[in-house]
C-alpha cells in the first residue's frame, strides 16, 4: 500500500515539475506574431487554393501587410474580402482581382471518362468534388472556387475548366479605373 502511494507521489511530482518546466518554456521561447497580420489571415477564406500567387493564405496575409502586395488577389475571397482587407488596413482596395482575360470558372468532370481514382478528390482545398473510389466523381458547383488545382493530378484529364455565366445573380458593377477629376463646381463647394 505504501509502495503505491510513494508511485503515485512520485507520478504527480514528474508531472509537476515537467508541467512547470513546459509553462516556462512557453513563456520564455514565445514567438510574437503579428497581429495585423493574424487579421488579414481571418478575413481570407483558408482555402488554401494559391491563385493569388502564394501557397496559401497565411503568406498572402503577410505579404499584404509587409510587402504591400495587391489586396485583389483572392479569388474566392472576392470584392467582399478585398474591401473588407482594404478597410483593415487603411489602403486603396484597387481593383477586382477577376481579370476579363480570365473569367471566373467552376470545374466540371465529364461521365464518360471519369475511371474514379479519387486523385481530385484529395487536391480538392475546399472537398468541393464528391465521390468514392472507382465511382464516378461530381463537382458541388455552389462550392467549387476555380482554383484548377484538380486538373493536374486527374490521369485521364476529365476535368476540365468551364466559365460561370453572367447571370443577374452573378453580374457586378465594374470596380472604376479611376476616379474623374474634380470640376470647378467642385472646387468651389470646397471652397465654401
Amino acid at each position: 500500500m505504501i509502495s503505491a502511494i510513494l508511485a503515485i507521489l512520485a507520478i504527480a511530482a514528474l508531472a509537476a515539475v515537467m508541467g512547470s518546466l513546459l509553462g516556462y518554456s512557453a513563456m520564455r521561447f514565445r514567438v510574437e506574431g503579428d497581429p495585423i497580420t493574424d487579421q488579414v489571415d481571418a478575413l481570407l477564406p483558408q482555402t488554401q487554393c494559391a491563385q493569388c500567387g502564394y501557397p496559401g493564405c497565411r503568406p498572402y496575409a503577410e505579404a499584404v501587410v509587409k510587402q504591400d502586395e495587391a489586396l485583389n488577389k483572392c479569388v474566392p475571397g472576392g470584392e467582399a474580402v478585398m474591401l473588407a482587407m482594404a478597410d483593415l488596413l487603411g489602403r486603396d482596395p484597387g481593383e477586382s482581382g477577376n481579370s476579363p482575360d480570365k473569367p471566373k470558372c467552376v470545374a466540371i468532370i465529364d461521365d464518360k471518362e471519369c475511371i474514379g481514382c479519387t486523385l481530385c478528390l484529395q487536391s480538392c482545398p475546399v472537398d468541393a468534388i464528391m465521390g468514392a473510389a472507382k465511382q464516378l466523381h461530381a463537382i458541388i458547383a455552389s462550392e467549387c472556387t476555380g482554383c484548377e488545382l484538380c486538373l493536374k493530378p486527374c490521369p485521364v484529364e476529365c476535368i476540365h475548366m468551364t466559365p460561370i455565366p453572367t447571370t443577374v445573380r452573378t453580374w457586378k458593377w465594374p470596380f472604376p479605373a479611376s476616379q474623374p477629376a474634380p470640376g470647378p463646381a467642385f472646387e468651389q463647394a470646397q471652397a465654401a
